[in-house]
């Protein structure tokens, strides 16, 4: 077993490299990907889609898409979703977001919780996820 914690050029480096957008388990036959927590910045660490929770989402989704690539997988192969959100008041506008995306039936499990505040001042929504991409060498 041989693990990597990364941050693929696929996406920008997370605030001045802090921490790890992935950390990749490769086990015989393929991956595990955990991705770390993402909310909605731009390149330079910006807030996308202030107060606008679809735009929010739509950029972290954008994020998660990019760090995926860079381990050779993609929202299909996606197992589990965990998202944070500042109001559930704001659940359709993600869930449309989500619904979207993940087209597969049944779509990956979810876990969706309120918080109180996210780190990032005006972020409504943080999403982590995990995937396992299959027959695919390491990154």
């Amino acid at each position: 077993m041989r693990r990597t914690l990364d941050n693929p050029p696929t996406v920008a480096a997370p605030f001045g490299d802090r921490f790890a957008h992935v950390a990749r388990v490769d086990l015989p036959g393929g991956a595990l990907l955990m991705l770390a927590g993402q909310v909605a910045v731009d390149d330079d660490g910006h807030l996308v889609g202030p107060g606008d929770v679809v735009a929010q989402s739509e950029r972290i989704f954008e994020i998660v898409e990019g760090v995926l690539a860079g381990h050779g997988a993609g929202l299909a192969d996606v197992l589990h979703v965990r998202t944070f959100m500042t109001d559930l008041g704001d659940l359709p506008g993600y869930a449309g977001v989500r619904r979207r995306l993940f087209t597969a039936v049944p779509p990956p499990a979810s876990t969706t919780v309120e918080v109180s505040r996210l780190f990032l001042p005006g972020a409504l929504v943080e999403v982590e996820v995990a995937a396992a991409v299959t027959g695919r060498s390491a990154a």
